[in-house]
Formats: structure tokens, sequence, C-alpha cells
């Protein structure tokens, strides 16, 4: 690659080594104590109860960023059933509310354990 006059390159094993990191960030599991987040190759994304079997703790998102606009649109401080509005029902909406907090990549606390309550930072 070249940049203003600079020349920059990558030897076969740096190559190599970014192929398996980015595809290690772009697909895969990352567990957290009660959830998990599976970015699909499809593109999807889960969010499943940590090692649980059943399509009943897990949701099924198109994509993460489908999760992130979802977490954009939720107030400053929410529980699980503003989550309910979102069409999400029953345990996943507290699944999803759970993995808000447990993800690194939304900045949010847990201020409240009866009933769930999340508070955005």
């Amino acid at each position: 690659m070249h940049v203003d006059e600079t020349t920059y390159g990558l030897d076969e094993g740096a190559v190599s080594e970014l192929r398996e990191r980015l595809e290690t960030v772009l697909t895969g599991t990352q567990e957290y104590v009660y959830t998990s987040g599976e970015h699909r190759e499809d593109g999807s994304y889960v969010v499943a109860r940590r090692g649980a079997q059943s399509s009943g703790n897990r949701k099924v998102f198109e994509s993460f960023r489908a999760v992130e606009r979802l977490y954009e649109r939720l107030p400053e401080t929410f529980t699980a059933d503003d989550l309910s509005r979102t069409g999400l029902t029953d345990g996943r909406r507290h699944l999803v509310l759970r993995h808000f907090v447990e993800h690194p990549g939304f900045d949010c606390e847990l201020t409240s354990r009866q009933p769930l309550t999340v508070r955005k930072l």
C-alpha cells in the first residue's frame, strides 16, 4: 500500500495472523458471566444464555448493528418492560438486558436486580 511517498507492506506471516485475528473478531462466540454473543458468518448476531442449548434461551438479531440500534432507542434508564415494547418477550428481554450490561460495547450498568434495571453511563 502506498501513502504519500511511503510504501507499507506485510509479509505472508503477518497477513495470515491478521486474517486469523479478523476472523476471530468477525465470527465466533464471546462468553460473559450470564450471556454469550455470537457473530455468525451470515452477519447475524445471537444473544444467548451462557451454556444453554435450547432456542428459548437465545435471540437472533439480523446483525450486531441491529442490537446497537435497539440499545440506542432505549431510555437512559430502562427495565425488561422497556424491552417488551420492542417486541422481545418472556425471558429473552431479561437475557438481552443482561447482555447489554455484560458486553463491553454498551456503556451501562445494572442499578437494580428487582426489577432488573439498567442505566446508561
